[in-house]
């Protein structure tokens, strides 16, 4: 990697996450829904119209593998999966064929963005939306797609789908993803793209504080809403997974491992045993994309030989629950 293609991350001060994405939408009959962003196109839910190009490695694409997956839309939505490691430029398909997406023949997600959007200004992003047969992108905006797999896509949904969104709870379930976004999925990265002493401090506690939370949540209850498994574990998830490989030591979210925190432990492992959720993860991409592509925080590029992956499949009690 070239180094003025070398993509830099820690910025001074505190860091800001810019939520700024396409804000279109598949649903039913390409009709406008009550809930969501007012502006942005509209695409009707259509089977095999759409490509879902989401990179394992990523935090935010691996929740859209594994909602596509407890719902049984494989047959329905194809997926693209872009390789760990990237530069300024794009997310690549290094790890297909000849470098090329085997359904939208494309070298660089960025060619999706660029097909639709010729002067696209902010970064490409993955999870996205891309429609096939024009090859241009949909939509990036990774917490709608997940809902609207759900909500829009229920026709196409496996029989025994489970119900990722309970209507009795869903009020409650808003306000923990909510904590779960700013304090614990983002809040990794605030620690490990701060810029100065102060900022890095003050995102560690509010990590940990999050995460102890969390902790005595769980003491209780299975899964973070009860005995079900619903979107928020899917959110809460794809950051804990991460957390010892990666954020423990490359972002400095040192204070405990996962391992060390009982009840957070046993659950990830509880919902790493479901296949929708484990089969997802692959521990060597997500420290490379992290340990190569972060190379102002990693100057090197080594990447860790640890931890012990097999722990992952170790025995949980969380059935008592």
């Amino acid at each position: 990697m070239t180094e003025d293609l070398k993509p830099t991350y820690v910025e001074a001060g505190g860091f800001d996450r810019d939520m700024n994405y396409v804000p279109d939408r598949i649903t039913r009959g390409a009709r406008r829904p009550e809930h969501g962003p007012d502006e942005g196109e509209l695409w009707p839910v259509e089977p095999g119209r759409y490509r879902l190009v989401a990179a394992k490695a990523c935090p935010w694409a691996n929740r859209s593998i594994i909602v596509r997956g407890l719902l049984g839309l494989e047959d329905v939505i194809s997926l693209g999966t872009p390789g760990p490691t990237h530069d300024k430029r794009s997310w690549t398909f290094d790890l297909d064929p000849g470098g090329k997406d085997p359904v939208l023949g494309i070298e660089r997600l960025q060619e999706a963005y660029f097909a639709r959007f010729p002067d696209y200004p902010r970064g490409i992003t993955v999870p996205a939306m891309v429609e096939v047969e024009s090859g241009k992108l949909v939509t990036n905006d990774f917490p709608w797609i997940t809902h609207d797999l759900f909500f829009e896509w229920r026709e196409h949904h496996r029989p025994d789908a489970p119900d990722l969104w309970p209507a009795d709870r869903r009020e409650e379930m808003e306000e923990v993803m909510q904590r779960v976004f700013t304090e614990v999925n983002n809040g990794v990265y605030r620690c490990g793209f701060a810029g100065d002493q102060e900022s890095y401090e003050a995102a560690y506690d509010r990590l940990f504080e999050a995460l102890d939370w969390l902790e005595e949540r769980l003491a209780t209850r299975r899964y973070l809403m009860g005995e079900t498994v619903t979107e928020a574990d899917v959110r809460l998830f794809t950051t804990l997974v991460r957390f010892d490989a990666v954020y423990h030591g490359h972002f400095k979210c040192n204070r405990n491992k996962l391992t060390e925190m009982p009840n957070l432990w046993g659950y990830a492992r509880d919902l790493y045993s479901i296949p929708e959720f484990g089969d997802t993860i692959d521990f060597d991409q997500i420290k490379a994309h992290y340990y190569v592509v972060h190379s102002d925080i990693n100057p090197t590029g080594v990447v860790p030989k640890g931890p012990d992956e097999s722990l992952w499949n170790t025995p949980h009690d969380r059935d008592r629950l």
